[in-house]
């Protein structure tokens, strides 16, 4: 065992070790440490895009913290499950900076174990070569990641790239933007679990963070399965929390193509470790990576890599 291992499972012990109400307290108690002008940060941070629960230590609500604390007791063995199947130390770190940030507020750990190397999503240890990929962007928002992948991997490195995005003014900038490059399909549509219709659900965090609503028929929605029907060699999906279910949607290219995967994970409490449970539960012999490139205030663009 070494100086990570020990860290993170002498956390989950003592985590296991407290009823939620204790959990919750002890959150908070380290919340209180905290300076006001980053309280302050968070809490605008947290109330803004709504993912994780509200904050407002001005009001009494401190749902964001109740949530954390309800995750972390509950789902132990969950963590303990991806901690024991990520197959770095690199990624085992992250995770365990990411939860001990969850329980104590601690920024050091994220700090240490956030990504300066590499762009995001092109981990080139993880991903040191890509050679006629055929690709779906789910969220490709103005095409900043595809520039980014061509950028890392070279220009002749796709046969075709499928990029996704729901909101037409954002929309826009993307055809306009890969204008350029050859071979790039766009869908001005969301990605789920099954075809239909959905609102756009508009975020007070920018047009980034607009996300699939229940009910109304603005945008359209479909399946990699049902849109696609070559095979893929790369999934990646950073879609607000709509991940799980477009993650469902692609059941029949994970079956039978088994396409390297990078999956957003950090839009909510669970996907951190449901994702890549969901993806055993469709096939067995994906190896799993974290990484992790925001603040370490409080880490957010996680990257479950499934390869």
């Amino acid at each position: 065992m070494n100086v990570i291992d020990e860290k993170f499972y002498g956390l989950m012990k003592e985590i296991s070790g407290l009823s939620e109400k204790e959990l919750y307290h002890r959150i908070r108690k380290e919340y209180d440490k905290v300076p006001l002008e980053t309280r302050r940060s968070c809490m605008n941070f947290f109330n803004k895009f709504g993912y994780w629960g509200r904050l407002d230590e001005d009001k009494g609500i401190f749902e964001e913290i109740e949530l954390k604390a309800a995750a972390l007791g509950r789902h132990t063995e969950d963590f303990v499950w991806l901690y024991e199947r990520l197959c770095d130390y690199r990624s085992k770190k992250t995770l365990y900076a990411v939860l001990n940030n969850w329980y104590s507020y601690d920024f050091a750990s994220t700090s240490q174990a956030k990504e300066y190397m590499f762009d995001a999503y092109f981990d080139l240890d993880l991903i040191p070569e890509c050679k006629n990929e055929t690709i779906a962007e789910l969220g490709a928002f103005t095409g900043d990641t595809v520039q980014s992948f061509v950028a890392n991997y070279g220009a002749d490195c796709y046969k075709k790239i499928y990029c996704y995005e729901i909101t037409p003014s954002t929309f826009e900038k993307l055809e306009k933007n890969l204008s350029g490059y050859k071979n790039i399909v766009c869908r001005l549509a969301g990605v789920s679990d099954s075809a239909g219709a959905a609102s756009l659900g508009k975020s007070a965090g920018g047009d980034s963070a607009n996300a699939l609503a229940d009910g109304g028929n603005e945008v359209i929605v479909t399946t990699l399965d049902d849109d696609i029907k070559e095979p893929l060699t790369m999934i990646i999906a950073d879609i607000e929390g709509g991940e799980r279910k477009a993650l469902e949607g692609a059941r029949g290219h994970i079956l039978r193509d088994r396409p390297k995967m990078l999956w957003s994970v950090y839009h909510n409490n669970e996907d951190i470790y449901g994702i890549a449970q969901a993806v055993c539960g469709m096939r067995d012999d994906y190896k799993f990576y974290l990484r992790y490139k925001s603040s370490p205030i409080y880490p957010t663009e996680i990257t479950l890599y499934c390869l």
